[in-house]
């Protein structure tokens, strides 16, 4: 038997916006407490007040550890015979698989920097590329499974993942990527 059984393990670069995320937690934990304790020395709010603001505070060091560690995200691309797994693991605690394609499905396979992909119309984009914005890195694979019209997946394989989807890839796209033909 000649099972195939490749499997590539990339992570997500943080972006703009999940830094943003984590400085908003982080002053949302600094002031909202503050401005609660201020209150109760002022005389303005009752003095039990400030047992509700360390109670807060120590609920915020929870939550900035909480929004840091779902910000870890890593996709893992195994390649099962002809079939193409794409799964999503978060803070290395949790799984969840977003595509199975078979690999005889794929329309088109190329680097994201390629202008055809601009020329397509898609219904649904699945972006698990390290960082989408690089487009030299990132290959994208537009399928059209039954009825549901085309998508595209944008990832980013190393050789041995892209030479265990060879075999089973048309030859069009063996011939344009592979041979540059």
């Amino acid at each position: 038997m000649n099972d195939i059984f490749i499997e590539q393990l990339v992570k997500r670069k943080r972006t703009v916006r999940d830094r943003i995320v984590f400085i908003v937690t982080i002053i949302m934990v600094i002031l909202i407490p503050a401005t609660i304790t201020f209150l109760a020395f002022q005389n303005l709010i009752l003095h039990y007040f400030t047992v509700l603001a360390l109670f807060i505070f120590l609920m915020g060091i929870w939550l900035i550890w909480f929004v840091r560690s779902h910000q870890n995200i890593e996709f893992e691309y195994q390649m099962v015979q002809d079939t193409l797994v794409v799964s999503k693991i978060i803070a290395k605690r949790k799984r969840k698989e977003l595509l199975r394609l078979d690999s005889h499905h794929i329309d088109q396979l190329a680097k994201g920097d390629d202008p055809e992909i601009n020329k397509v119309k898609l219904v649904r984009v699945v972006d698990a590329a390290i960082d989408s914005s690089d487009e030299k890195n990132t290959y994208y694979a537009v399928y059209n499974p039954t009825g549901g019209g085309r998508r595209a997946l944008f990832f980013n394989p190393n050789d041995k993942v892209l030479g265990a989807m060879k075999p089973y890839l048309k030859k069009e796209i063996v011939l344009k990527l592979f041979y540059n033909r």
